[in-house]
């Protein structure tokens, strides 16, 4: 029961210590795994560890094979909260890529891994190669972490979260075939069992998850299941779709639960944040647990293996040919720069999956015998802690260094995603500047998707907002609401993470009309708050043009604004085209030159009263 509850309590710690210095989780999770365990034997009394899992024998805390089955359906929760995070919308431009990434990215990953450990490490041909499928995968617990902190391009967050999720089932597909070769050995016997597995695979993981996905969501839809069980039934249902896919297919259950949440995630289902949000706090009490686990059940002798130079060779083929070899090959001819192909190349930590497999197969492997066995799981932890250390604390600057770090994040992030925020975003949209909308509203949502625009159902209330990797590149920020207290809230909680270049909200009743009330963060003008616009709206839905020709065609144009109550100013367009948006203290935009653009809402200005 102590050495329960002690994980249990090591593992939060390290998660809040992760979130307080910005490191992926795992890192301080396998510290503490190796000093609980094998780091243990050196200061304990007795030479034990303080956390024994054990794996095949009759102590420790998951006797013979539990361990393995506790560690497969937690993995099958990790992925399933992975997929639902996966959204169409964000490949338009780099889906070959990914694609790409996860094909011809893991053949060179195989290949180039599997002969580096064969000629550093003296292994056989099938030890070499069943390490060089555990280290394909990257993983989403160790990606996610990294990007949350650092602006980029939405296709680099992109590139790397798609492929963090996807490659997990591949790199475990690849292991289990590899393995399974040094099982039933080698020559035709091994062609035929590999074909049929691989077939079986594919074919019940992809129909499993796809079918169950569906089941789920008509079951959401009619609202068969009450609310307060549709979490634990959405659990249930994940598990079961692991579990009798593998029963069908041998090792089928990690693409089954993935391609299930990646169905579910492209879903517009009225409780999928709900169900997201469940599923993530789920996902970090489990990784708390296993990585602990994991790291708990490696040995000094294992420790002593990969304690050479043949190690930190291993480790830097990986890092600086393999990787950004399978990264290149993968990228060209793609719209992708010189500079995001190198960045994405440094940025390839191993998880959960890798430390996962490696810590069974390598068990499985010694207890039959085989040679160089014993490599397996030390060799595996090294790349899993070296990458996620050297990524966590390099990523940040090499994006700055290779220039792929976002000085100036231009997206804009509109709290409220009414009728006339959808006006303000679209044309945002058409020109060329990356626009979320959040809300919520799902109608509200559901009619900024069906326009095309990037909308999410979010409360600004929830924590979960800043941990948005789509968000990294927000730089101003525009709170729509009708609530004043939910704009103003917005504004000084999110002024630093998404409006660092500008935070803007409407004007309150209060505020309207009088020049002592005018916020330095209104947005606009001071006659226009949130009942105007939406009636400005209603009556004229559309934004229109006019040229500006001088400063002082600007002020009459402004001044026109005020007296109207029917036009609502909301942009400038550069001569180069850059929009930018109109606040109501607006003196510093009095140095208007010729070639600039006003966009504004509502009816259309009387050409006679500004010729």
């Amino acid at each position: 029961m102590l050495e329960l509850a002690g994980i249990i309590i090591l593992g939060i710690i390290a998660q809040w210590f992760a979130w307080r210095l910005k490191l992926p989780a795992i890192l301080p999770l396998i510290i503490i795994g190796l000093l609980v365990g094998p780091i243990a034997t050196l200061y304990t009394d007795d030479g034990s560890k303080l956390i024994e899992p054990v794996w095949n024998g009759e102590k420790g805390l998951f006797p013979g094979e539990g361990l393995y089955y506790f560690l497969s359906l937690a993995i099958s929760i990790i992925l399933f909260e992975g997929g639902l995070t996966l959204k169409r919308s964000e490949i338009k431009n780099v889906g070959p890529v990914i694609t790409k990434l996860i094909t011809v990215g893991t053949i060179v990953t195989f290949f180039a891994g599997g002969f580096a450990a064969h000629f550093l490490f003296d292994l056989s041909w099938q030890i070499s190669f069943l390490f060089a499928a555990l280290i394909i995968v990257t993983g989403p617990t160790v990606i996610t972490p990294i990007l949350r902190n650092i602006p980029l391009k939405k296709d680099i967050s992109a590139v790397l979260k798609w492929e963090g999720i996807l490659i997990d089932p591949i790199g475990a597909l690849v292991a289990v075939l590899v393995f399974e070769f040094i099982s039933v050995g080698e020559g035709q016997a091994y062609t035929k069992t590999a074909l049929i597995d691989f077939g079986k695979i594919v074919l019940f993981g992809s129909t499993f998850g796809f079918a169950f996905a569906h089941a789920l969501a008509f079951v959401i839809r009619k609202k068969y299941v009450p609310h307060y069980l549709l979490n634990v039934v959405s659990l249930s249902v994940v598990l079961l779709v692991y579990v009798e896919s593998d029963i069908m297919a041998h090792e089928s259950g990690l693409l089954a639960v993935v391609v299930m949440g990646m169905v579910m995630g492209n879903m517009d289902l009225p409780n999928l944040k709900e169900l997201l949000y469940f599923k993530e706090s789920l996902s970090v009490l489990l990784i708390s647990i296993l990585f602990i686990l994991l790291a708990a059940n490696i040995n000094i002798s294992d420790m002593e293996l990969v304690y050479n130079w043949n190690s930190a060779i291993l480790f830097l083929v990986i890092v600086f040919i393999v990787r950004p070899l399978g990264v290149f090959l993968s990228t060209r001819g793609s719209s992708l720069k010189f500079n995001e192909k190198l960045f994405i190349s440094w940025v390839g930590p191993r998880g959960i999956v890798a430390a996962g497999i490696a810590s069974l197969f390598g068990s499985k492997l010694i207890q039959k015998g085989e040679p160089g066995a014993e490599y397996i799981t030390p060799l595996v932890f090294m790349v899993v802690l070296g990458t996620v250390l050297l990524n966590a604390t390099t990523a940040r600057n090499v994006a700055k260094i290779v220039g792929v770090f976002l000085k100036h994040s231009e997206g804009i992030l509109i709290l409220g995603a009414s009728k006339a925020s959808r006006l303000l975003a679209n044309y945002l949209k058409m020109n060329n500047r990356h626009v979320v909308l959040i809300d919520t509203n799902h109608a509200n949502v559901g009619q900024a998707k069906k326009l095309g625009l990037e909308a999410m159902v979010a409360d600004v209330y929830s924590d979960s907002l800043t941990d948005d990797i789509e968000l990294n590149d927000m730089g101003y920020l525009m709170a729509l609401t009708g609530s004043p207290e939910i704009n103003q809230y917005a504004i000084d909680k999110f002024r630093q993470q998404f409006g660092e270049n500008g935070s803007f909200r409407l004007v309150s009743a209060d505020e309207m009309n009088d020049p002592q009330k005018n916020p330095k963060e209104g947005l606009f003008s001071q006659n226009d708050d949130f009942i105007k616009m939406m009636e400005v709206t209603r009556r004229y839905p559309a934004l229109h043009e006019i040229e500006i020709k001088n400063a002082e065609h600007y002020k009459k144009l402004i001044a026109i604004t005020n007296e109207d109550d029917e036009i609502i100013p909301v942009f400038l367009k550069s001569p180069h085209g850059r929009v930018s948006i109109i606040s109501s203290i607006s003196e510093s935009l009095n140095s208007i030159t010729e070639g600039y653009t006003l966009v504004y809402l509502g009816k259309m200005f009387d050409m006679d009263k500004i010729s």
